[in-house]
């Protein structure tokens, strides 16, 4: 049998070729783990191949055939940023190859040149969009004009550090505690020289992009689907860039206090509400150019984030906090399959930017924020809080999921 087994013919080079390259891009593009291995596994059984799917945030195993002839490949895997217009292309493409329209080596070949499009906004318009994002959240957390003006330019000094740093491992590592410094410090010297203003807000507002309360979101999600080590891995990475944001904003705050007192006055009121509506607007269009989405889909995603959040403060008003967002999540992923379902398109383009208006990224920032001031007991709590917020808008998706089955994996 050994000697059979080891005589047996490979799998077929073209069809594994395209998998590999498919699941490769897939991974760069921000595909959790569990949409990953579902699709891969549904591509393989179209294909006719027998393989077997295990991701990591940083890798991804690929066997192929039997269990007593597997042959298995590494592929070692940079996280990457988001990108919702190559998902949808590379879904696309996996439905060319699976219904036969190309053939697998032409359908590797595309990937390829999917992967090697250019982007489609050049680095003018991701830097606006960095500052609208800043000055949008300001005002969602209660801030006013001040706060609006300080957030934005702070997002957008930021922004150019990522511009200069991308290309370049070792600085693009620091980011975060770059970021948090400069968001830190451009909100203390603005109280000092501009009058009193919420610093808190403007700087949780400036370092909106850079909050991994998605990432901790899908790791939560991860977890709930079975998929522990990958789950785990980012629980681990959100955490650890909560601690890099809050010693950065511990760094960056002293700046203050090496200048001289300034008289307290009152602080700016708060705007009206139908400045919030439109701050909901331009921070959806900037989330849908931040993750690379088609303008065709700016509408969607818009509605979509709007119906998320309206839900959300709802459901907050009549459940509470933790019930709002699994209330905003849940209307989000049943308007979001039953969209993708009539479009025939992945649900990621909407769910995704719709959860960056859900996501506990600021409350773990407060957590973080009453730890270092050495708050232990209101630090806790408001961490606590952060989980189960994660874990409600888990809950509301996956609830969605089984109310609303998705066509696709994606």
């Amino acid at each position: 049998p050994e000697l059979l087994a080891s005589l047996s013919p490979p799998p077929p080079g073209p069809a594994v070729a395209f998998v590999l390259r498919l699941a490769h891009a897939l991974h760069r593009h921000g595909t959790p783990a569990h949409r990953l291995e579902g699709l891969m596994q549904r591509v393989c059984e179209r294909l006719g191949l027998e393989a077997r799917f295990f991701s990591t945030p940083t890798s991804i195993f690929a066997s192929f055939g039997r269990a007593e002839e597997l042959r298995t490949s590494l592929i070692r895997v940079e996280p990457g940023d988001t990108d919702l217009e190559r998902l949808i292309l590379l879904d696309l493409l996996a439905d060319d190859v699976i219904q036969g329209r190309i053939t697998p080596s032409q359908g590797a070949l595309d990937v390829e040149a999917i992967l090697a499009r250019p982007p489609r906004y050049g680095p003018a318009v991701q830097l606006l969009c960095w500052m609208l994002a800043g000055g949008a959240a300001a005002i969602l957390f209660g801030g006013g004009w001040k706060e609006m003006g300080v957030a934005g330019f702070s997002s957008l000094s930021i922004g150019l550090v990522d511009l200069f740093t991308r290309k370049q491992p070792t600085t693009a590592r620091v980011l975060e505690p770059v970021a948090a410094v400069l968001s830190a410090a451009f909100a203390g010297l603005a109280a000092h020289f501009l009058g009193p203003l919420h610093v808190e807000v403007a700087t949780l507002a400036g370092l909106i992009v850079l909050l991994p309360g998605l990432t901790l979101t899908i790791a939560v999600n991860e977890v709930a689907t079975r998929n522990l080590i990958s789950g785990t891995s980012r629980l681990t990475h959100a955490a650890l860039v909560f601690l890099q944001l809050g010693f950065g904003v511990a760094l960056g705050s002293r700046v203050a206090t090496v200048l001289p007192p300034m008289p307290v006055g009152p602080l700016p009121t708060v705007l009206p509400p139908g400045t919030a509506v439109a701050a909901l607007v331009v921070a959806g269009f900037a989330i849908a150019v931040l993750f690379r989405a088609r303008p065709r889909d700016w509408g969607w995603i818009a509605l979509a984030g709007a119906a998320a959040f309206g839900g959300a403060r709802l459901g907050t008003l009549l459940l509470g906090p933790q019930l709002g967002a699994f209330v905003g999540a849940l209307l989000l992923g049943i308007g979001s399959n039953a969209l993708a379902r009539l479009r025939n398109r992945p649900s990621v383009t909407t769910v995704v930017p719709g959860l960056m208006l859900l996501v506990p990224g600021s409350v773990g920032f407060r957590s973080l924020a009453s730890l270092l001031e050495r708050d232990v007991v209101a630090g806790v709590d408001t961490a606590f809080s952060m989980l189960l917020v994660a874990v409600a808008l888990a809950t509301g998706l996956l609830s969605a999921n089984a109310i609303m089955p998705p066509r696709k994996v994606l």
